[in-house]
């Protein structure tokens, strides 16, 4: 193909954070793409020195907000734009974490830390313009089930079943939730 342009990035993390309370650790930042300040999931680029995409993740999520510590999992790899980028997205979840100290931004960013329950995370996902689709559709599975329905991912038969799956085994539903479909 002619003049064909890829961009090379390196890889990105992007993490799922929930605190010892069941509360999902958030960030809001402006983004000068979007021209707005916007809710997100931690997350960054991974750096040279990082050895694994976990240390990546651990350290954006300690970074960005403070928090550290508990189990991870990698949910989940994605390509954010597999037709001009040649980076990969890897997508994790923390749970069980818990404030470890201060954040430590780039000298660029302006975060702010918020710790939000699951029904305002499904408020914020619901509205399309508070959130970045690349960064938060991981955020989709976690708090997918909400005892409604009507807003319930539709994963079966999917190939994103497996991942629904896994994080339901880490994150409980609340008991209101007992007969959902899923």
């Amino acid at each position: 193909i002619p003049d064909y342009y890829v961009f090379e990035y390196p890889d990105w993390v992007n993490i799922t954070a929930i605190d010892r309370e069941g509360r999902f650790v958030m960030i809001d930042q402006y983004r000068h793409g979007l021209g707005e300040t916007s809710y997100e999931i931690p997350a960054g680029v991974a750096e040279p020195s990082d050895e694994t995409m976990l240390a990546a993740a651990q350290r954006e999520l300690l970074e960005e907000t403070g928090y550290g510590g508990g189990q991870w999992r990698l949910l989940t790899t994605l390509c954010a734009n597999p037709a001009t980028q040649n980076n990969l997205t890897h997508c994790f979840l923390a749970t069980g974490v818990e404030r470890l100290g201060v954040q430590r931004p780039d000298p660029t960013e302006d975060i702010r830390v918020h710790l939000l329950s699951r029904d305002e995370v499904l408020e914020l996902l619901l509205d399309l313009d508070a959130t970045e689709e690349q960064l938060d559709s991981p955020m989709l599975f976690c708090s997918g089930r909400q005892g409604t329905a009507s807003v319930q991912p539709d994963v079966a038969g999917s190939d994103l079943k497996p991942l629904f799956d896994t994080i339901l085994e880490y994150i409980p539903a609340p008991e209101a939730d007992v007969d959902a479909p899923f």
